[in-house]
């Protein structure tokens, strides 16, 4: 076993999401241990309040494993993945379709900035503006795919893959 990858979908989604299912299988492939957090509970409370909720059901699926986990995350997945990183050693995060801010939450989106990060965003995201994470990712330096999708990226799987994979190949000679 290379290591764990905790991968958090999207509101209004579920733990069988197409891009958190289709990463998973890739990692399993690959002899990576992975966990998917089921959120639909704490997304019944609305945008702002399931947040609260959701970093603590993902602070207690990082607590299970045994060593620090490859957090991926989805919209606002990828939100609470960042914003736990900053409390929670993790060894790597891949954030999708990332929100700079949830309407009514009172904290921007944030992550530690010693570890590693690639963000992966649509030109035509018409929910979480493009502008805001390449701002984001110009300020922290980090490396940021930009794919001609909608914010689903559904159009950009074989090609968030592909990058996953490479990422993976360069974590497990790290771990």
């Amino acid at each position: 076993m290379r290591g764990q990858i905790i991968l958090s979908h999207g509101s209004d989604s579920s733990p069988d999401a197409t891009k958190v299912s289709t990463l998973a299988a890739l990692a399993e492939s690959l002899g990576w241990r992975t966990h998917r957090p089921d959120y639909r509970d704490d997304d019944a409370h609305g945008y702002a309040s399931c947040i609260a909720p959701r970093m603590a059901r993902l602070r207690a699926s990082i607590d299970a494993t045994d060593m620090p986990p490859l957090l991926v995350g989805s919209s606002m997945g990828a939100f609470v993945s960042g914003l736990v990183s900053l409390d929670v050693s993790v060894a790597g995060l891949l954030l999708l379709a990332t929100p700079s801010a949830i309407p009514g939450y009172a904290n921007a989106f944030d992550l530690r900035r010693d570890v590693p990060t690639m963000l992966v965003h649509g030109w035509n995201d018409d929910v979480c503006p493009l502008v805001s994470v390449q701002s984001f990712a110009a300020q922290r330096k980090l490396p940021l795919l930009i794919l001609d999708d909608d914010h689903r990226l559904l159009a950009s799987m074989d090609t968030i893959t592909a990058q996953f994979r490479l990422m993976l190949d360069r974590w497990a000679t790290t771990a």
